[in-house]
């Protein structure tokens, strides 16, 4: 999941993608000579955030093997006090999360899509994105942004792992752990293994402007702010194209503001439960009207609201697979109040047509990000570990504050009943 060194039907119309002009097939991704080898940059550990080694030699002792609530495989990170994946599961996060309002069945058979994902962890989410392609005969160029080998080293050595796909799914998963690439017919992609702030670049030269889909998983911004800076967000609204989408689970202020700040259009991905959150219906306005509610309300993919208060700010930013966990997650006792408000976030360049899969952002929302909740993470250089991007962020909001260019976000927790 880590990929920083300090830390581990629409139609046409808006946020279409534009027809492939090239055959399906892909062409060869770049030669050593061009880019350099995948393989031969392959990690074969990282450092976890207090230096302790992790990859191979220690992954039983960082990453925990944990089953989701439809059963399919998922990891827990000591390291960083996460599950990869929701309680809801990996399989229903990713289908949910990410596949749906990608809506791939904009395309046309043949068309080529381009995607970049930012955090591989088990692949799962590359595995669903396989399979749906396969499924409408979509061509996929697929760039993962990764440092750390040993999540996808473990899922593929779990037959229940292996058992969710199909065998051509399951030998591309392989070559990619194996070589740092794969390529099939209609089909091909290439890890850029290490800090992802220092690969970007190398992927900005190539396809700036040229990508369809940018899928965001990384850890929480609370654990792991590297990839949630204005300057990493910057950079991957750069690789959009007109009609590209950027997804993520999550919904924190801060991130979205920084996308804001990225001249993207940021909308907020509809979430089971939307309707029974026992928040005043002025909180969500007229476009969340009719959200189908759902079983099960527990969502890593929003920030959470508890009935009778919420820690802090950062608490309602805080994905469910922050919870510190036993067997996956510790709910606690105040767990069946949790309610989400927001199933993530999606942003693009050109306005998005309604969906059912998406609303504009609340009232409520757009009170949280001009609070204090709402100031951004930074790291100019491009190197900073996590706890000097929070303490530079905790000053910038201190000087917010005492400027009056934001309010507090206790107050608008206060105004909202949260």
């Amino acid at each position: 999941m880590a990929a920083t060194e300090t830390q581990a039907g629409a139609g046409a119309g808006a946020g279409a993608i534009a027809p492939a002009t090239a055959e399906p097939a892909l062409e060869p991704f770049p030669s050593a000579s061009e880019g350099g080898s995948a393989s031969e940059s392959r990690p074969a550990a990282r450092a976890g955030p207090h230096g302790q080694a992790s990859g191979k030699e220690a992954a039983s002792a960082e990453l925990r093997i944990r089953q989701g609530a439809d059963g399919s495989f998922s990891l827990w990170s000591a390291t960083f006090g996460e599950g990869f994946h929701s309680r809801r599961g990996a399989l229903r996060e990713a289908r949910d999360t990410f596949l749906a309002p990608s809506q791939l069945e904009r395309l046309r058979p043949g068309q080529r899509l381009t995607v970049v994902e930012v955090c591989v962890g088990t692949g799962t989410n590359l595995a669903v994105l396989l399979e749906g392609c396969a499924a409408l005969g979509l061509a996929l160029e697929w760039w993962g942004l990764e440092l750390d080998p040993a999540p996808l080293e473990l899922a593929l050595a779990q037959p229940a792992f292996r058992g969710q796909w199909q065998p051509q799914t399951v030998a591309a998963l392989e070559e990619l752990s194996r070589e740092g690439s794969w390529q099939h017919p209609m089909s091909g992609g290439r890890m850029l293994w290490g800090d992802a702030r220092q690969t970007l670049p190398q992927l900005l030269e190539q396809r700036q402007s040229q990508v369809d889909l940018v899928w965001q998983d990384a850890f929480s911004p609370q654990h792991c702010p590297q990839l949630w800076t204005v300057e990493v967000l910057g950079s991957l609204a750069e690789l959009l194209a007109d009609g590209g989408r950027w997804i993520s689970y999550c919904s924190a202020a801060a991130v979205r503001e920084g996308l804001r700040l990225a001249h993207l259009n940021v909308v907020a991905l509809s979430a089971p439960g939307d309707s029974r959150l026992g928040l005043p219906d002025s909180v969500f306005g007229p476009a969340a009207e009719g959200v189908e509610e759902a079983a099960d309300l527990d969502e890593k993919v929003a920030p959470v609201v508890r009935a009778d208060r919420v820690e802090r700010a950062d608490a309602l930013d805080r994905a469910d697979r922050g919870v510190k966990a036993h067997g996956g997650l510790e709910p606690g006792p105040l767990a069946p109040q949790r309610r989400a408000w927001s199933g993530g976030t999606l942003a693009s360049r050109a306005a998005l047509a309604p969906s059912g899969l998406w609303r504009e952002l609340s009232a409520m929302e757009q009170e949280h990000l001009a609070s204090s909740a709402g100031v951004p993470y930074r790291d100019p250089s491009g190197t900073a570990e996590a706890a000097a991007i929070h303490a530079c962020r905790r000053e910038a909001q201190a000087a917010s504050l005492a400027r009056g260019t934001r309010t507090p976000s206790s107050a608008w927790r206060r105004r909202w009943g949260l």
